[in-house]
């Protein structure tokens, strides 16, 4: 329970951590789900900026004197998490698969960035700019890896599923020809 603002600062960070360490474990899942190449590289490039922030956040744990191996599981990324195994679980490989995966991860960082500015905010408040501002790397960092998924999703994965769908429900090339 928080009593304190350091508590609460505990609480929130600890559960970032546990969300980042969480989360590594879902992109795995992921990456081995997508076909797309673009998706596949964007999701080992947020892996190894994921383990970089694991980093960050063990070291403004050691900064406030907090233990980062009390880390209790992230219920808000385990429920995302599922929800993208679901989707992994329901759909073929492919496009339309790679069309929810997007979504799925996007979802995730939506959770990272208003974590990570609750945290910006309360370590600042709680005259803490060294730990702030390690974190604000990290903000920055999930801001720019949600903006390169939704560049790849206007790019190609959205249009590349859309192809396929006008492909599956055009006569023509289902073979049903017109008879004329």
């Amino acid at each position: 329970m928080a009593e304190t603002m350091q508590d609460l600062l505990e609480i929130e960070l600890l559960d970032a951590l546990s969300a980042e360490r969480q989360a590594l474990d879902g992109m795995e899942a992921m990456l081995d789900a997508a076909a797309s190449q673009g998706l596949r590289r964007a999701i080992q490039e947020h892996m190894a900026e994921t383990r970089r922030q694991i980093e960050r956040l063990e070291q403004a744990a050691q900064m406030l004197g907090i233990e980062p191996d009390d880390a209790d599981s992230c219920e808000g990324i385990q429920g995302l998490l599922e929800e993208a195994q679901e989707m992994i679980d329901l759909m073929e490989p492919g496009p339309l698969r790679d069309v929810a995966l997007v979504a799925a991860a996007q979802k995730v960082e939506h959770y990272e960035i208003a974590a990570y500015g609750t945290l910006c905010a309360l370590l600042g408040a709680a005259g803490q700019p060294q730990a702030a501002a390690l974190l604000a790397e990290t903000l920055e960092e999930e801001k720019a890896a949600d903006a390169r998924l939704s560049q790849l999703a206007e790019r190609e994965i959205n249009p590349e599923a859309l192809r396929r769908d006008q492909a599956a429900n055009d006569p023509d090339r289902r073979g049903a020809g017109s008879a004329a």
